[in-house]
C-alpha cells in the first residue's frame, strides 16, 4: 500500500465512507466469539455500486488486498480481515429496492439483512424461502457468498436455486450487470453461478434478483420422538410420500441435542420427554388448511400405528409452531453455554442412510483421543446436512487433532466437509478431503482470470 493511498480512497468515495484508526469499531475485526484479529488499515462503507467499483479499481491498481464483510455471522473466518487489508463493508447498501409479484422477484442490495427481506416481501403476501437462525444479522450478500441452505432446502433448494440474477463488481472495478427477473436465460455461460458459493474470491456481489413465492396460508409443525435412526429414515420416506410438495422442513435432533437444549437454554420448553433417542421436526405448508391438517395427522397416526414414532405433538397455533421451532433454532444459544476454546463446530453433508453410522464413528474415535469428549448432533436430515458440535473441555490443546480426525472420518464416509457454511480460512487445510487436486486447480484458474492480482478475500478456500 503506497503512501497516500487512504487519502486517495477518501477523495474517490468521500471521507465519510472511509473509517481509519480509532474510528474503526471493534466489530469489524472480531468474530462471533469476540476473538480479535489485527485491526484493518481502513473500513470502506460504500453506498452505491459505483463506489464499490471505484474502491476496487484503486485496490486493483495498487494491489491492495480487500476483505468483503456482510453480517459477520460466518463461522469459518471468511469475513475477518488479514493483516494490512482494507475492509469493504456492505452494511450501508441494505435496501430492498423492488418487489415484483408479477415476476415473483425482489431486487435487493447485498447488505440487506435476511430478516429485512422477509419482512418486506411479506407485506405483499409473499415469502423469500431462505431461512436460518442468523436471519436477523446475516445479509443477502453473505448468503450468496456461501450458498446458504437453512431450514427449507428440502422444498425450495439452496440459495443458488433462489437467485434469478446478480450484479457483481470484479476485482478491477468492472461491473457485470446481470440483474434479470426471469428464470429462463440460455444465452451462454451462466455467470452468476461463478459467484454463488465462491465466498467473495471472484467478485463482490452488490445487488441480487431473488425468487419469491406466495406465502402459504397454513403451516403445521409436528415434533416426533423416535426409537432409532432407522425409524428416522422411515418417517422421512413416509413424509415425502404422504405430504409431497407440502413438506417444507425435516429436521433431526439426536438425544444429546434435545436434552441439553431443554436443560441449558433459558426459555426453551421441550414439548416431549427428553429421554428418547431421536427427535424429528416436520413442517408442512399449504393454502388448504383442512387438507394439510388431515395429511399431517394421517402421517402421524400411520407412523404411530406402525411403531415408527414413540410420541408426537402437533402445533395448534402459530405460537405453538414457533415454540417447537425454538427447540431446533437454539443451537447457537446452546453452544454458548460451553467453553468456546474446547468446542469444534462441523457442518457436513453425507448420504442420509450413513448418518447414524457416521455419528457413532465420530463419537467413538474422538473418545480415543479424549475419553471425556462427546458430540452434540442435529441437522437438516432431509437434505443430507448434519451439524456436529464436538466438545473436549478437558483437552483444549488437542483441538487440531480432533478437528483433523473428524474431517478424516467425514472423508471416509464420502461426505462434504462443508454443507452450507463455506470453507473460509479455518477449513482450508481440509479442502482436499472433499475436492480433488484437479478441481482445486480449476478453481485457481478462475481466480487468476477474474482477480489476477489476488486482492479479493485472500486465502479463503485455497491459497494461490
Amino acid at each position: 500500500m503506497t503512501e497516500g493511498f487512504i487519502d486517495r480512497l477518501c477523495e474517490a468515495l468521500g471521507k465519510g465512507s472511509v473509517l481509519t484508526g480509532t474510528h474503526i469499531d471493534t466489530r469489524y475485526y472480531h468474530d462471533l466469539a469476540g476473538k480479535p484479529v489485527a485491526q484493518p488499515r481502513a473500513v470502506v462503507r460504500p453506498r452505491t455500486t459505483e463506489e464499490v467499483s471505484a474502491l476496487l479499481r484503486l485496490c486493483h491498481r495498487e494491489k491492495v488486498p480487500v476483505t468483503t464483510q456482510g453480517g459477520m455471522t460466518g463461522v469459518v473466518r471468511g469475513g475477518l480481515p488479514n493483516a494490512n487489508e482494507i475492509v469493504l463493508s456492505m452494511e450501508l447498501m441494505n435496501a430492498v429496492e423492488e418487489v415484483d409479484t408479477s415476476s415473483g422477484a425482489a431486487i435487493v442490495q447485498a447488505g440487506a439483512p435476511l430478516q429485512k427481506v422477509h419482512e418486506r416481501v411479506e407485506q405483499e403476501g409473499y415469502m423469500f424461502p431462505l431461512d436460518l437462525g442468523a436471519r436477523g444479522s446475516c445479509t443477502i450478500g453473505g448468503n450468496i457468498s456461501t450458498n446458504a441452505g437453512g431450514n427449507r432446502v428440502i422444498r425450495y433448494g439452496m440459495t443458488r436455486d433462489l437467485i434469478l440474477g446478480l450484479e457483481v463488481v470484479t476485482a478491477d472495478g468492472t461491473v457485470l450487470q446481470g440483474l434479470r427477473k426471469y428464470i429462463k436465460n440460455n444465452t451462454g455461460i451462466d455467470l452468476k453461478q461463478l459467484f454463488i458459493g465462491s465466498e467473495g474470491i471472484l467478485g463482490v456481489v452488490t445487488r441480487a434478483a431473488l425468487r419469491i413465492f406466495p406465502t402459504p396460508t397454513e403451516r403445521q409443525v409436528a415434533l416426533c420422538a423416535l426409537p432409532s435412526f432407522a425409524q428416522v429414515i422411515s418417517i422421512l420416506v413416509m413424509a415425502r410420500k404422504h405430504l409431497g410438495g407440502e413438506l417444507t422442513a425435516f429436521e433431526v435432533m439426536w438425544n444429546e441435542y434435545y436434552r441439553l437444549i431443554v436443560k441449558r437454554v433459558k426459555g426453551v420448553v421441550g414439548p416431549l420427554r427428553a429421554d428418547h433417542p431421536f427427535y424429528v421436526l416436520i413442517e408442512a405448508s399449504s393454502d388448504d388448511a383442512d387438507r394439510i391438517n388431515a395429511d399431517l395427522e394421517k402421517l402421524l397416526e400411520t407412523a404411530m400405528r406402525e411403531n415408527i414414532i414413540i410420541d408426537a405433538t402437533l402445533s395448534t397455533s402459530n405460537a405453538s409452531a414457533a415454540a417447537i421451532w425454538r427447540v431446533r433454532d437454539s443451537s447457537l444459544e446452546l453452544a454458548r453455554t460451553f467453553p468456546y476454546a474446547a468446542r469444534i463446530a462441523l457442518d457436513v453433508s453425507l448420504a442420509i442412510d450413513r448418518m447414524d453410522e457416521y455419528v457413532k464413528a465420530i463419537g467413538a474415535r474422538i473418545r480415543a483421543i479424549d475419553s471425556g469428549a462427546f458430540a452434540i448432533v442435529f441437522g437438516h436430515a432431509g437434505d443430507g446436512n448434519l451439524h456436529v458440535s464436538l466438545h473436549h473441555e478437558h483437552t483444549p490443546h488437542k483441538r487440531e487433532d480432533l478437528e483433523k480426525l473428524a474431517y478424516q472420518i467425514t472423508s471416509e464416509f464420502g461426505g462434504s466437509i462443508s454443507a452450507e457454511h463455506g470453507i473460509g480460512i479455518l477449513k482450508r487445510p481440509y479442502l482436499m478431503m472433499s475436492r480433488t487436486l484437479e478441481e482445486i486447480e480449476t478453481m485457481r484458474i478462475l481466480k487468476r482470470a477474474l482477480d489476477p492480482n489476488n486482492i479479493l478475500n485472500q486465502g479463503r478456500i485455497f491459497t494461490m
